[in-house]
This record gives structure tokens, C-alpha cells and sequence, in this order.
């Protein structure tokens, strides 16, 4: 073993930041299993795992990053806080200035390649996007403050990347990334069936959606980093990552609640009409806010979600980096039912 320690390359080494998280932890699993070195830089410990090095700290300190990038060729940076949180601060502290610090602290330790975790949505403006190229403009609007952020973040590791300087960046836009562990989508939505809140569906239920299995996602990543490197493609610009196969997104929802032994949503409410009252309670909460916190789930921004159409192209991941899902939806639906049967329904 310590011989094949020896033997292993340096360019195999590389540090997953936010390697705690969900995508994070399917990500080292991977890197360990194709015969990488990892690193993990996070806030917290997520996992056991004794083939892993952790660096816990915060991401806007450099001198907590540069013990986790010492003899590291490659990194990924996937730290999110939950999209969902709406702490306007953490997620300019974490996706603004951590990642600029993660980019000093990169090119100060020899780091050669960076790949980011973006998001799909820092083109989505809450209106339809049918198999949507990396071409598209930036959200002028941008759909909440995370993906504002996100925006923000994307465009400061696109424009480091430096060739003269052997710095080379990308970033892989995944989009409905769900899968076992997932602590956001699945539980969230047995949450809502349980408290009687998935018996509507907004708009006619032909609204096709992009989601992805988390080992699609990862398995971007991994080809991007192989892929990334001086004259490529794939130098500065962005990626998106599906599982190329757009589903209607009640029927993706009603698949995953059935399979927990839940009931589809039955009844319908026109878009136009869940969106004008989403904007109204929005006004309501925004009339009531100086005597009265109240935080509204029905936004007009889900409503967008749940109702239109947002898919996406993956043509120039598959001609520039070769990548092909390589878990089918069903089979991915499948699974992640199967991993969360402790939430099932009994009936």
C-alpha cells in the first residue's frame, strides 16, 4: 500500500471544498473509487472515512484554506449554504468572498485546475427555457438572492482562469440535482404530503424540467477536471450537466411521492392564477412586514419553478468533455425511492 502511495501521481491529488455536503460526499466517494487522493475542506466533519484528510474551517480564511491545497494539483469547490436559507449574508460571505479567497489561496499554492459547482439557474429568469445552451445571457433578473450570488461567483472563477499562469478554471452548471442522502428535495416534499400541501398542481402538468442524479453530476465534474487543461475547450466557461432527459415535473414529483406510498396531486390551478395569487400574498407579507414577520412558502418564484418549462442542452459537455449520464432517470428515481423507504407512507 505504501508503495502504490508512492507511485501515485501528484496530479492525482485534489481537495473537494464542501466535501461535507451532499453533492460533496457522493463527489470523494467517486475521486477515492477512480484511485484520486482527497482532501476534504469544510465547515464541518460530515463523514467518517479514514482514506480522507479533513481541513475544517471557514472558506473565507486563507490560512485556514492553504493546509488543504498543499501538493494539490486540483480542486472542487461545491461549498453551498441550502438554497432554501434565506440568509442574504451567508450566501454573499460564502459564494462571493469564500470563493475569491478560495481563488487566491489556489494560485498561491500551485493549484493548476478549479472546478466550480455553479447552477443551471444563473440563466433562469422565471419565464421558459427549452433546452437552453451555455450561450444564454446571464438573469438580468435573477430568480432569488442565491442564484444572484451564484451569478456572481461564476463569473469570478470563469475570469480566473490563466493560461500564461498554468491556471485553469471551469464550472459545472447542474440543474434538480436529487439522489440518496439528498437532504433538501425528497424529505421537503414528504413534508409537504404529509401536511396535505401537494394536492395542487400548478399549470397543466406538460412543463418539462431538468433533474439530475447526483452520480450524473459528479461524474461531470470528474470529466471536466480530466478534460481541463492548456488549449482546452474547456478553459473559462461553463457546463451544463443534466440527465438529458426532460420530464415533465409533476410527473417527476408524483413518481417520487408514489413511491413513498403518497398520492399525486389530483386538482389543478391555472399558472396564471397560482402566480397572481403568490404575487398578492407577496404584497400582503410585504404590507404586513413592519407589524408582522410572516415567511410565505407560495412565492411567486416557485410558482415560476413548478410551472414553466426550464430544460437544458448538454451538447457542449458531451462534444468537449465526452460526458454522457450514466444513470438513467428511472433507474435514478428508482434508487433514490429505494433509500429513502424510512419515509414511506404505510398504508
Amino acid at each position: 500500500m505504501e508503495m502504490a502511495a508512492r507511485l501515485r501521481p501528484a496530479s492525482k491529488k485534489c481537495t473537494v471544498i464542501g466535501g461535507s455536503g451532499f453533492l460533496g460526499q457522493h463527489m470523494v466517494e467517486k475521486l477515492l473509487e477512480k484511485g484520486y487522493s482527497v482532501n476534504v475542506f469544510d465547515i464541518r466533519k460530515g463523514f467518517e472515512n479514514d482514506k480522507v484528510q479533513f481541513f475544517l474551517g471557514d472558506l473565507c480564511s486563507k490560512e485556514a484554506l492553504l493546509p488543504a491545497l498543499e501538493d494539490v494539483t486540483l480542486v472542487f469547490h461545491c461549498a453551498s449554504p441550502a438554497p432554501s436559507s434565506d440568509n442574504r449574508k451567508l450566501f454573499y460571505k460564502v459564494n462571493c468572498i469564500g470563493t475569491r479567497t478560495v481563488i487566491e489561496a489556489c494560485k498561491e499554492s500551485g493549484v493548476e485546475k478549479l472546478v466550480l459547482t455553479s447552477s443551471a439557474s444563473v440563466v433562469f429568469e422565471g419565464t421558459d427555457i427549452k433546452n437552453g445552451t451555455e450561450d444564454l445571457p446571464y438573469a438580468k433578473k435573477p430568480i432569488d438572492y442565491y442564484t444572484e450570488t451564484k451569478i456572481l461567483q461564476e463569473k469570478e472563477v470563469l475570469s480566473a482562469n490563466d493560461p500564461d499562469k498554468n491556471f485553469f478554471t471551469t464550472a459545472i452548471r447542474p440543474h434538480g440535482i436529487f439522489g440518496p442522502r439528498d437532504p433538501q428535495l425528497v424529505p421537503i416534499l414528504i413534508q409537504a404530503a404529509k401536511s396535505g400541501k401537494m394536492k395542487f398542481m400548478i399549470g397543466d402538468g406538460k412543463n418539462l424540467v431538468d433533474f439530475t442524479f447526483v452520480e450524473n453530476v459528479v461524474h461531470g465534474h470528474i470529466q471536466a477536471a480530466e478534460h481541463l487543461h492548456k488549449d482546452s475547450p474547456l478553459c473559462g466557461k461553463a457546463f451544463h450537466i443534466t440527465n438529458d432527459e426532460p420530464i415533465p415535473f409533476w410527473t417527476f414529483l408524483s413518481r417520487i411521492l408514489t413511491g413513498l406510498n403518497y398520492d399525486e396531486p389530483k386538482y389543478q390551478i391555472p399558472y396564471w392564477l397560482a402566480y397572481y395569487l403568490a404575487l398578492l400574498l407577496s404584497l400582503v407579507v410585504l404590507l404586513l412586514s413592519p407589524f408582522i414577520t410572516v415567511k410565505p412558502t407560495f412565492t411567486p418564484m416557485r410558482v415560476a419553478l413548478a410551472g414553466t418549462f426550464h430544460y437544458y442542452s448538454c451538447e457542449r459537455a458531451k462534444r468537449d468533455m465526452g460526458y454522457k449520464p450514466v444513470v438513467s432517470l428511472d433507474e435514478a428515481v428508482a434508487r433514490t425511492v429505494q433509500s429513502y423507504s424510512h419515509l414511506r407512507q404505510a398504508k
